[in-house]
């Protein structure tokens, strides 16, 4: 497990289960996510680490039937807290897919909506976050001279990149990616791995991935998923080299998922 003395952690989960109607679909997962890294999550189809993930800003909660129990802590702020409101911890915790859907309007619409929706209307404080963004997603120098046009007339890789643009504006501390690069050509992934190594700069980013490779390459710390449960959570250097749990290396080194 990992074992860290300093005190960076950035979101700590305690006793999490999640329950799809009567099927248990998280198994008491316990973990630190620390601040200004990358955490992958690896593990077979269906074992949870995508509903994991969702349990991080709550995305949960729109699926019916679903019963959580046990706390996830953002900041010492319990975000299952009834207090919560949904809408501002999403601000906190963005999130991108694994296909890349910018809305149907302009590529400066795109990243101006989320915050006109929290009511900046300033046109040069939208054209100085727009810009900030675009940079922060590495697209700006692609795009600057079109965002006048439909960000739907992009690649995917471009669309992507806009998308984590648009996820940035409204200034979050922590990133969600589920499977950002799986419906991208080698080219358009191996850029988005190099914003990764950029934005955990000033962001904490979760990433979802079937890709060991690109656990390897990307993230400092792995957690793997089997059928619900956490088998094992380190560095991911030690994971892959020394993992503790016969499952684990049985994954990793391709004896089975």
């Amino acid at each position: 497990m990992v074992n860290r003395t300093d005190n960076n952690t950035k979101i700590s989960v305690k006793n999490l289960n999640l329950y799809y109607g009567e099927n248990h679909a998280l198994k008491d997962i316990n973990m630190d996510i620390y601040e200004n890294t990358v955490t992958a999550l690896i593990g077979p189809s269906g074992c949870g680490k995508s509903t994991f993930l969702k349990t991080l800003n709550r995305m949960n909660d729109l699926v019916e039937n679903v019963r959580i129990t046990g706390d996830i802590m953002l900041e010492q702020e319990n975000i299952y807290d009834e207090k919560i409101d949904t809408t501002v911890l999403r601000e906190h915790v963005g999130m991108v897919f694994q296909q890349p859907n910018p809305f149907p309007m302009s590529i400066y619409d795109n990243i101006a909506y989320g915050p006109r929706v929290h009511g900046i209307r300033d046109r040069k404080k939208l054209d100085q976050i727009v810009e900030e963004s675009l940079r922060g997603a590495a697209i700006f120098d692609e795009v600057k001279d079109r965002l006048k046009k439909s960000a739907l007339g992009l690649s995917g890789g471009q669309q992507q990149r806009i998308c984590i643009a648009r996820a940035l504006a409204v200034k979050p501390s922590v990133l969600l990616m589920d499977e950002p690069t799986s419906a991208l050509d080698p080219i358009s992934t191996a850029k988005i791995e190099e914003l990764m190594e950029e934005l955990k700069k000033q962001y904490t980013i979760v990433i979802v991935t079937h890709n060991m490779q690109q656990a390897l390459r990307v993230s400092d710390y792995t957690a793997f998923f089997l059928t619900g449960e956490m088998v094992e959570y380190a560095d991911t250097e030690t994971l892959f080299s020394y993992p503790q749990d016969k499952r684990t290396e049985d994954y990793i080194t391709g004896r089975f998922g």
